[in-house]
């Protein structure tokens, strides 16, 4: 089955194994799906990745997903789709929004590449919010 938004499929994935409990997730890789990973994983918000170049047509991402030694608790709360095939949504580099007044980050797709909210405003340009993590 082909999927539609295969970055809402990433973190619904992430989502799910987390629900699961699992400590590990596979996912098809694209350029997009890396750049989030580096981000997330630069963030503190998951434990380590794998790039497996050799699997598939374009390779698979195995993410360790991160819990809280004691609570047993995932570190990322939340994980949602901002701008979608159906709606996308840009922001200005002076709009970009913040997440839980800066306690989450926004993952931003720019003209220089995927980067966080507060990395666009540093490197003053917009683009298309993609997601946020908290």
């Amino acid at each position: 089955m082909a999927v539609t938004d295969p970055i809402a499929d990433y973190l619904t994935r992430i989502r799910n194994a987390q629900g699961a409990g699992h400590k590990v997730v596979d996912i098809p890789a694209s350029k997009m799906k890396k750049a989030i990973t580096k981000i997330l994983y630069d963030q503190g918000y998951i434990l380590k990745y794998k790039f497996d170049d050799d699997a598939g047509k374009q390779g698979i991402i195995k993410i360790a997903i991160k819990y809280d030694p004691i609570s047993k608790i995932p570190v990322i709360r939340k994980l949602g789709r901002i701008s979608k095939p159906g709606l996308r949504h840009y922001s200005a580099k002076d709009n970009i929004p913040r997440t839980i007044n800066g306690l989450g980050i926004s993952i931003v797709s720019t003209s220089k590449g995927v980067m966080t909210g507060k990395q666009a405003v540093k490197e003053n340009v917009g683009g298309e919010v993609v997601c946020y993590v908290y």
